[in-house]
Protein backbone atom coordinates (compact mmCIF):
# COMPACT_ATOMS: atom_id res chain seq x y z
CA UNK A 1 0.00 0.00 0.00
CA UNK A 2 2.72 2.49 0.98
CA UNK A 3 4.71 1.74 -2.16
CA UNK A 4 1.79 2.67 -4.41
CA UNK A 5 1.14 5.99 -2.66
CA UNK A 6 3.91 7.97 -4.47
CA UNK A 7 2.64 6.68 -7.84
CA UNK A 8 -0.80 8.03 -7.04
CA UNK A 9 0.22 11.33 -5.45
CA UNK A 10 3.02 12.31 -7.87
CA UNK A 11 0.83 12.62 -10.99
CA UNK A 12 -1.72 14.68 -9.05
CA UNK A 13 1.01 17.04 -7.82
CA UNK A 14 2.49 17.34 -11.34
CA UNK A 15 -0.89 18.12 -12.91
CA UNK A 16 -1.67 20.70 -10.25
CA UNK A 17 1.71 22.39 -10.81
CA UNK A 18 1.20 22.39 -14.59
CA UNK A 19 -2.16 24.14 -14.11
CA UNK A 20 -0.78 26.70 -11.64
CA UNK A 21 2.43 27.51 -13.56
CA UNK A 22 0.65 27.41 -16.92
CA UNK A 23 -1.93 29.90 -15.60
CA UNK A 24 0.82 32.19 -14.29
CA UNK A 25 3.29 32.22 -17.20
CA UNK A 26 1.30 30.68 -20.05
CA UNK A 27 1.16 27.31 -21.77
CA UNK A 28 4.06 27.70 -24.22
CA UNK A 29 6.57 28.96 -21.62
CA UNK A 30 5.55 26.06 -19.34
CA UNK A 31 6.14 23.53 -22.11
CA UNK A 32 9.46 25.24 -22.95
CA UNK A 33 10.44 25.04 -19.27
CA UNK A 34 9.74 21.28 -19.16
CA UNK A 35 11.68 20.68 -22.41
CA UNK A 36 14.63 22.78 -21.20
CA UNK A 37 14.66 20.80 -17.96
CA UNK A 38 14.74 17.52 -19.88
CA UNK A 39 17.63 18.72 -22.08
CA UNK A 40 19.54 19.93 -19.02
CA UNK A 41 18.93 16.56 -17.32
CA UNK A 42 20.34 14.67 -20.30
CA UNK A 43 23.41 16.95 -20.31
CA UNK A 44 23.93 16.42 -16.58
CA UNK A 45 23.72 12.64 -16.92
CA UNK A 46 26.15 12.56 -19.87
CA UNK A 47 28.69 14.73 -18.08
CA UNK A 48 28.30 13.02 -14.72
CA UNK A 49 29.10 9.51 -15.98
CA UNK A 50 32.63 10.47 -16.98
CA UNK A 51 33.14 12.76 -13.99
CA UNK A 52 32.03 10.10 -11.49
CA UNK A 53 34.48 7.61 -13.01
CA UNK A 54 37.30 10.16 -12.72
CA UNK A 55 36.39 10.97 -9.11
CA UNK A 56 36.38 7.29 -8.16
CA UNK A 57 39.69 6.73 -9.96
CA UNK A 58 41.25 9.75 -8.23
CA UNK A 59 40.03 8.50 -4.83
CA UNK A 60 41.53 5.07 -5.51
CA UNK A 61 44.86 6.62 -6.53
CA UNK A 62 44.92 8.69 -3.33
CA UNK A 63 44.05 5.56 -1.28
CA UNK A 64 40.79 7.13 -0.13
CA UNK A 65 37.41 5.46 0.17
CA UNK A 66 35.72 5.58 -3.25
CA UNK A 67 32.29 5.24 -1.67
CA UNK A 68 31.77 8.97 -1.18
CA UNK A 69 32.45 9.98 -4.82
CA UNK A 70 30.35 7.04 -6.00
CA UNK A 71 27.44 8.09 -3.78
CA UNK A 72 27.64 11.72 -4.92
CA UNK A 73 27.81 10.58 -8.54
CA UNK A 74 24.77 8.34 -8.07
CA UNK A 75 22.77 11.19 -6.53
CA UNK A 76 23.70 13.52 -9.38
CA UNK A 77 22.65 10.85 -11.88
CA UNK A 78 19.34 10.46 -10.07
CA UNK A 79 18.95 14.24 -10.15
CA UNK A 80 19.55 14.26 -13.90
CA UNK A 81 17.03 11.46 -14.36
CA UNK A 82 14.44 13.36 -12.34
CA UNK A 83 15.04 16.38 -14.57
CA UNK A 84 14.41 14.26 -17.68
CA UNK A 85 11.08 12.96 -16.34
CA UNK A 86 8.42 15.38 -17.60
CA UNK A 87 7.07 17.40 -14.73
CA UNK A 88 7.84 20.51 -12.73
CA UNK A 89 7.97 18.87 -9.30
CA UNK A 90 10.37 16.11 -10.40
CA UNK A 91 12.54 18.69 -12.19
CA UNK A 92 12.70 20.76 -9.00
CA UNK A 93 13.74 17.66 -7.02
CA UNK A 94 16.38 16.91 -9.66
CA UNK A 95 17.76 20.45 -9.43
CA UNK A 96 17.96 20.15 -5.65
CA UNK A 97 20.04 16.98 -5.99
CA UNK A 98 22.58 18.91 -8.08
CA UNK A 99 23.44 21.11 -5.06
CA UNK A 100 26.54 19.61 -3.41
CA UNK A 101 25.83 20.62 0.23
CA UNK A 102 22.34 19.19 -0.03
CA UNK A 103 23.75 15.91 -1.41
CA UNK A 104 26.18 15.77 1.52
CA UNK A 105 23.31 16.30 3.94
CA UNK A 106 21.28 13.53 2.31
CA UNK A 107 24.25 11.16 2.40
CA UNK A 108 24.93 11.92 6.09
CA UNK A 109 21.30 11.22 6.95
CA UNK A 110 21.37 7.99 4.96
CA UNK A 111 24.64 6.93 6.62
CA UNK A 112 23.13 7.40 10.08
CA UNK A 113 20.33 5.00 9.22
CA UNK A 114 22.59 2.33 7.73
CA UNK A 115 23.94 -0.49 9.78
CA UNK A 116 26.33 -3.23 8.73
CA UNK A 117 25.00 -6.43 10.17
CA UNK A 118 27.88 -8.68 9.21
CA UNK A 119 30.41 -9.56 6.61
CA UNK A 120 32.64 -12.55 6.28
CA UNK A 121 34.69 -14.81 4.11
CA UNK A 122 35.34 -18.47 4.59
CA UNK A 123 37.45 -20.95 2.73
CA UNK A 124 37.89 -24.48 4.11
CA UNK A 125 40.45 -27.18 3.41
CA UNK A 126 38.91 -30.56 4.11
CA UNK A 127 40.95 -33.35 2.56
CA UNK A 128 44.23 -35.23 2.95
CA UNK A 129 46.86 -35.16 5.65
CA UNK A 130 47.02 -31.37 5.51
CA UNK A 131 43.49 -31.19 6.91
CA UNK A 132 44.63 -33.17 9.94
CA UNK A 133 47.45 -30.79 10.79
CA UNK A 134 46.13 -27.51 9.40
CA UNK A 135 49.01 -26.95 6.95
CA UNK A 136 49.23 -27.30 3.20
CA UNK A 137 51.87 -29.21 1.22
CA UNK A 138 54.35 -26.32 1.55
CA UNK A 139 54.04 -26.33 5.33
CA UNK A 140 52.15 -23.03 5.37
CA UNK A 141 49.52 -23.17 8.07
CA UNK A 142 46.16 -21.97 6.81
CA UNK A 143 43.47 -20.49 8.96
CA UNK A 144 40.40 -22.42 10.00
CA UNK A 145 37.99 -23.11 7.20
CA UNK A 146 40.57 -23.15 4.35
CA UNK A 147 39.65 -25.10 1.21
CA UNK A 148 41.07 -25.72 -2.24
CA UNK A 149 37.70 -26.05 -3.91
CA UNK A 150 38.16 -24.63 -7.36
CA UNK A 151 41.91 -25.29 -7.52
CA UNK A 152 43.06 -27.38 -10.44
CA UNK A 153 46.12 -29.56 -10.01
CA UNK A 154 48.19 -30.22 -13.10
CA UNK A 155 51.56 -31.44 -14.31
CA UNK A 156 53.80 -30.20 -17.07
CA UNK A 157 57.08 -31.22 -18.63
CA UNK A 158 59.58 -29.36 -20.78
CA UNK A 159 60.31 -31.07 -24.08
CA UNK A 160 63.18 -30.20 -26.37
CA UNK A 161 61.56 -31.90 -29.37
CA UNK A 162 60.22 -29.62 -32.10
CA UNK A 163 56.45 -29.45 -32.48
CA UNK A 164 54.76 -32.41 -34.18
CA UNK A 165 54.19 -30.92 -37.69
CA UNK A 166 57.89 -29.99 -38.04
CA UNK A 167 59.03 -33.35 -36.70
CA UNK A 168 56.73 -35.21 -39.10
CA UNK A 169 57.93 -33.22 -42.13
CA UNK A 170 54.60 -31.46 -42.71
CA UNK A 171 56.23 -28.01 -42.83
CA UNK A 172 59.45 -26.93 -44.49
CA UNK A 173 61.90 -25.57 -42.02
CA UNK A 174 64.73 -25.59 -44.53
CA UNK A 175 66.16 -22.86 -46.75
CA UNK A 176 63.67 -21.74 -49.43
CA UNK A 177 64.43 -22.63 -53.07
CA UNK A 178 65.93 -19.96 -55.31
CA UNK A 179 62.66 -18.60 -56.78
CA UNK A 180 60.61 -18.77 -53.60
CA UNK A 181 60.21 -16.19 -50.84
CA UNK A 182 59.41 -16.74 -47.22
CA UNK A 183 59.38 -19.76 -45.01
CA UNK A 184 55.81 -19.92 -43.86
CA UNK A 185 55.35 -23.66 -44.26
CA UNK A 186 51.79 -23.17 -45.49
CA UNK A 187 52.41 -24.12 -49.10
CA UNK A 188 54.70 -26.45 -51.01
CA UNK A 189 55.67 -25.77 -54.63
Amino acid sequence: MWLLLPFVILPIVEIALFIQVGGAIGVLPTIALVLASALAGVAVMRRQGARAALDVQRAMQDFRDPGRPMAHGALVMIGGLLMVVPGLFTSALGLLLLVAPLRSLILRRMARRMRVSGAGYSYSRTYGAEADFGADATGFRRGPGWSDQGAIDGEYSVQDDPPGPVRDGLTDQTEPPAGRRGNSGWTRH
